[in-house]
C-alpha cells in the first residue's frame, strides 16, 4: 500500500529520552547504577486524580483513577532513599547532569534560559511514587539538519527517570525504584517530520548527538523514542516504548494505516446513521447455553450484558492492522474494567458455542435486525456494566473521531500498537515548590560550548582515524560509538579492527542468538588489550565474545587460558614437526589452520611455512 504522506496531512514528531551516565541521581546522592541490590521493603500506594494549577483535572489522570489499581514499589538498599519514596524533599540538583544537558542543548543550537525552573509533571501509570516527575526545561528554539531537512527542536528538558516495571496486571503494578530519579534528557522535535523513513533518520541523528557527549548510558532501555503521529481527519496519537530505532518507521507506517482505516470506518458509520444502544441484561437468553465462556461466568454468579450497535454490521470486524480489528480496540477499552474481553456480532459465534436459537433470541431481546450488530460481556454484574460503558464510549468514538490516545508498542514482528490510556491534556504541569531555581552563569555556558557535540567534526575525525568514509559513517551512527571510544582510549588496538568487530561481528553474534551487547566495556577492553598485546589472534576475538556473552563466572583471562592463547612462532614450528611432518606442502597451511585457526595467526603461519 503506497501512501502519499503529504496528501493525507501526515504530521509526525519525536520525543527522544536518553539516560545520562552521571555519578548520582538527579535530586539525591544515590548512585546512578543498578547493582544487584538487596530488597529492604515494599511500599503500596493508590493514586487519585487532582486538579492542576489552573483548576482542571487531566483526562488521563481521571481515566487511570477509574481503574482503582494498586501500585507496589520494591525498595532496594543501595540505589534508593527517602527522596525516591517521596518521604523527603529533593536535594540539590546534580550539577553534572545540568552541565551535560546544557552541552546537548548547545549542540542542538538552542537558546538557554537565564534561570531554570524545576517543574512537576503528572505521571498517571504509577511508575513514580509521588505521581509526578520532576522536569527542568533547559532550552528552546533549536534546530538540526538531517539529509537536507531542517527539523525544529522546540524544547529540551532534564528529567527524572521512572521506576522499572516488574509485573503489571488489572489489579496492581509492581515496580522497582532502583532507576527512579536517574537523570535523563528529553529532546522534542517539531511535528513536521515528512515521512516514517525520515523519522528514523531524525531519531538516529539525535541519538548520535547524545552519544557524542560520551556521558550517556548504553544498553536496551537507556534510550527510548516516543512518537506522535496524526493525519487529516485523524487525531494525535502518542506511541510509547520504542526502544529499537530500526523499527520506528514500521510502527509509524502502521499507525498511519490504522488511522486511515478508522477515518474510513467513521465515514461509513456516518453514512449509515449508525448509533449505539443502551446496555441490557440478556442473561436469560443464555440460561441453558453450551458456551463454555458464558457458562463459566454464570456459574460464579455473573451476568451477561448485551449492547446493540445499530447499523454496525461488518464494521466491528474491520481490520486495522494484522490480527487487530475495531473489535480489538473496543475490547481493550472494556478490559479496563477487569473483564477478559468481549464477544461481538462480526465474530464466528459458533466458535463460542452460541447457537442459532440463542442468536435469534438475543436479536429479539436487544431489538436488532439485519445490518445491526452487538457486543456481549459476561462477568460479575457491576464489572460487566462498567465494561459495557467503556465499550460503548469506544464504539461511539468510532462514529465521530479517531480517539487521541497514548498507545504502547506491541513488541513483535507486526510492529503494531495497543491502547494504554487517553492522551494527556495540558493540565498536568505545575511548579516544583521544593526545589530551587538554577541560575545559568556565563561560566556554565562557556563550558557547555566547549563540550557540545558536533557531528561534522566527529565524523571528520573518525574518517581520518578509520581511513574509510563508509566505516566512519556506520560507526558514528552506531549505538556502540561510545563503547568504541572508551575501548580505544584504554587499549592499543587498531581503530579499524575495533570498529569492524563492534559493527559487523556484534551484529552477526546478535543474529545468531548471542547477547554480545551485554558484555561490559571493561571486559571488552580486556579482550582487545589481549589482542593488541598479541596474547590472542584476531580469529579468537569472536570465539571469546561468544563465551563472554554466554554468561558464567569465568573472566577474560580464564577463558583465554582455556584453549584460546595465541601460539608463539616456536610453538608453531614444534606443532608442525610433531603433528604435520608427513603433510604434503600444498595442504600444510590448510591442515594447520583447520585445527588451530583460533591459536595461530596467518602472518606467523606464513612466516614459518615459507622457511620450511
Amino acid at each position: 500500500m503506497q501512501i502519499d504522506y503529504k496528501g493525507i496531512g501526515f504530521k509526525c514528531g519525536l520525543e527522544i529520552h536518553q539516560r545520562l551516565a552521571t555519578s548520582t541521581k538527579l535530586f539525591c546522592s544515590c548512585p546512578n547504577v543498578s547493582p544487584s541490590d538487596r530488597e529492604i521493603a515494599r511500599v503500596e500506594r493508590q493514586q487519585r486524580a487532582v486538579a492542576g494549577e489552573l483548576g482542571s483535572t487531566d483526562r488521563s489522570s481521571k481515566f487511570e483513577e477509574s481503574k482503582k489499581r494498586r501500585f507496589v514499589y520494591v525498595v532496594p538498599s543501595e540505589t534508593s532513599c527517602l527522596v525516591e519514596l517521596d518521604e523527603e524533599p529533593p536535594h540539590e540538583v546534580s550539577k553534572e547532569a545540568v552541565e551535560i544537558a546544557l552541552s546537548v542543548a548547545r549542540g542542538l543550537g538552542m537558546e538557554i534560559f537565564d534561570e531554570l525552573e524545576p517543574m512537576r509533571k503528572e505521571v498517571v501509570d504509577g511508575s513514580d511514587t509521588s505521581a509526578f516527575q520532576r522536569t527542568i526545561m533547559i532550552g528552546m528554539n533549536g534546530e538540526i539538519e538531517v539529509n537536507g531537512m531542517r527539523i525544529a527542536i522546540p524544547f529540551a528538558s532534564l528529567e527524572e527517570e521512572s521506576s522499572g516495571i516488574i509485573e503489571n496486571n488489572d489489579e496492581y503494578a509492581l515496580y522497582d525504584i532502583s532507576r527512579l530519579g536517574v537523570p535523563l534528557i528529553e529532546v522534542d522535535t517539531s511535528p513536521d517530520i515528512p515521512s516514517p523513513a525520515a523519522a528514523k533518520d531524525v531519531a538516529l541523528h539525535i541519538g548520535t548527538l547524545l552519544r557524542l557527549t560520551g556521558k550517556v548510558q548504553r544498553g536496551i532501555g537507556s534510550i527510548r523514542q516516543d512518537v506522535n503521529v496524526s493525519i487529516r481527519g485523524g487525531s494525535r496519537v502518542e506511541i510509547k516504548g520504542l526502544q529499537e530505532v530500526g523499527v520506528i518507521s514500521e510502527y509509524i507506517e502502521n499507525e498511519v494505516k490504522r488511522q486511515l482505516a478508522l477515518v474510513e470506518i467513521m465515514a461509513v458509520l456516518k453514512s449509515r446513521k449508525a448509533s449505539v444502544g443502551n446496555p441490557k441484561d440478556v442473561t436469560s437468553v443464555f440460561s441453558g447455553t453450551a458456551s463454555q465462556l458464558i457458562k463459566r461466568s454464570l456459574s460464579s454468579g455473573g451476568r451477561v450484558i448485551g449492547m446493540p450497535l445499530y447499523k454496525f454490521e461488518g464494521i466491528i470486524g474491520r481490520e486495522l492492522g494484522e490480527g487487530r480489528r475495531l473489535g480489538t480496540e473496543i475490547s481493550e477499552y472494556a478490559k479496563m474494567a477487569g473483564v477478559k474481553g468481549i464477544i461481538h456480532g462480526d465474530e464466528d459465534l459458533k466458535g463460542y458455542g452460541i447457537t442459532e436459537g440463542e442468536l435469534a433470541s438475543l436479536h429479539k431481546s436487544l431489538g436488532i435486525k439485519k445490518g445491526d450488530s452487538f457486543i456481549l460481556i459476561a462477568a460479575q454484574e457491576a464489572q460487566a456494566r462498567k465494561a459495557a460503558g467503556l465499550a460503548a464510549s469506544r464504539a461511539e468514538m468510532a462514529m465521530t473521531v479517531v480517539p487521541p490516545e497514548t498507545r504502547a508498542a506491541i513488541n513483535d514482528d507486526r510492529h503494531l500498537t495497543r491502547f494504554m490510556r487517553p492522551l494527556p491534556g495540558g493540565s498536568r504541569m505545575y511548579p516544583e515548590t521544593d526545589a530551587r531555581p538554577i541560575q545559568i552563569t556565563k561560566a556554565l555556558l562557556d563550558k557547555a560550548d566547549l563540550s557540545k557535540p558536533q557531528l561534522e567534526k566527529e565524523f571528520s575525525a573518525l574518517k581520518k582515524q578509520l581511513g574509510s568514509e563508509k566505516l566512519a559513517s556506520e560507526m558514528i551512527m552506531s549505538p556502540r560509538l561510545q563503547l568504541y571510544r572508551e575501548i580505544l582510549s584504554s587499549t592499543k588496538v587498531e581503530p579499524s579492527t575495533l570498529a569492524n568487530v563492534l559493527l559487523q561481528k556484534f551484529t552477526e553474534l546478535k543474529r545468531n542468538g548471542y547477547d554480545a551487547d551485554s558484555i561490559g566495556a571493561e571486559k571488552l577492553a580486556h579482550v582487545f588489550g589481549a589482542y593488541s598485546s598479541k596474547r590472542i589472534t584476531k580469529q579468537a576475538i569472536e570465539e571469546l565474545l561468544k563465551r563472554l556473552s554466554s554468561g558464567g563466572e569465568k573472566n577474560v583471562d580464564m577463558l583465554i587460558s582455556d584453549g584460546l592463547e595465541r601460539f608463539s612462532r616456536e610453538k608453531v614450528i614444534s606443532i608442525i614437526k610433531s603433528e604435520f611432518k608427513s603433510e604434503r606442502p600444498e595442504f600444510l597451511k590448510k591442515a594447520i589452520m583447520s585445527k588451530y585457526r583460533l591459536n595461530i595467526d596467518g602472518e606467523t603461519l606464513e612466516s614459518v611455512t615459507s622457511c620450511l
